[in-house]
């Protein structure tokens, strides 16, 4: 192979390898400032917190069976099942029979009726409404009946019965709490008497460590007779 050969192979090696090379970097000229660096992508806002207050339904406490059929026969017929705090009214006798009436129209069965009556008519505040002489109410609000002494008595005598076991359960309850103080009492006068015992007994050990220690105490620190005058002379 000829020195020409020679040179043109290195010329085709030369250009393959400045093809195969990146492109050179442009020289920053003096004094310019470096290229800014691209920015950092902005984070999303952060999804807002839920309320302190708010309380997840999970936590939420079922509603009573009864008190939503309640609540559908407030709703039906306000007359005769008046909403808190306006008072009750007493009852049409056999009132449950014309509810019976209204069961597929209230989406209630009959043994859901018959629980809502009974809690409905169970309670002072029912019981307060049965005075002698006063007017039973329907479903619509009208008169149907009245009070009968006998009712007015029975009534009188559960609200009697009930005021009786509260007071019965208060006085158990402050019964509790003195038995409970008393015994609190009786333990810090027993810590206190133990307290004050301690220091007594130390201080009787104490004055028969100093008897054995004191004479030899007492002889070491007698001083010697002063020479009398005899001897001086």
């Amino acid at each position: 192979m000829g020195f020409e050969q020679l040179a043109e192979l290195k010329k085709q090696l030369a250009a393959a390898r400045a093809e195969a090379a990146p492109a050179a970097k442009p020289v920053a000229k003096a004094g310019a400032k470096p290229p800014r660096k691209p920015s950092p992508p902005r984070r999303a806002a952060p999804a807002p917190k839920p309320a302190a207050n708010a309380k997840p339904q999970a936590d939420a406490r079922p509603v009573d069976p009864v008190v939503k059929s309640i609540g559908k026969l407030q709703k039906r017929f306000p007359n005769a099942f008046p909403k808190n705090p306006a008072p009750k009214l007493p009852l049409k006798v056999g009132i449950f029979e014309d509810l019976v009436l209204h069961a597929k129209e209230l989406s209630l069965s009959e043994a859901e009726l018959r629980d809502a009556i009974k809690t409905w008519c169970r309670g002072s505040r029912y019981w307060k409404c049965l005075v002698e002489g006063a007017a039973r109410v329907d479903l619509t609000g009208g008169e149907a009946g009245k009070v009968t002494a006998q009712e007015s008595a029975g009534a009188q005598r559960l609200q009697a019965h009930r005021a009786s076991r509260g007071a019965a359960k208060a006085a158990a309850s402050a019964a509790d709490a003195s038995a409970n103080a008393s015994v609190a009492s009786d333990v810090s006068a027993d810590a206190t008497a133990q307290a004050t015992a301690t220091p007594q007994g130390d201080a009787e050990s104490q004055p028969q460590a100093a008897s054995t220690d004191t004479p030899a105490a007492a002889e070491s620190a007698t001083p010697p007779p002063a020479p009398s005058a005899t001897a001086e002379a």
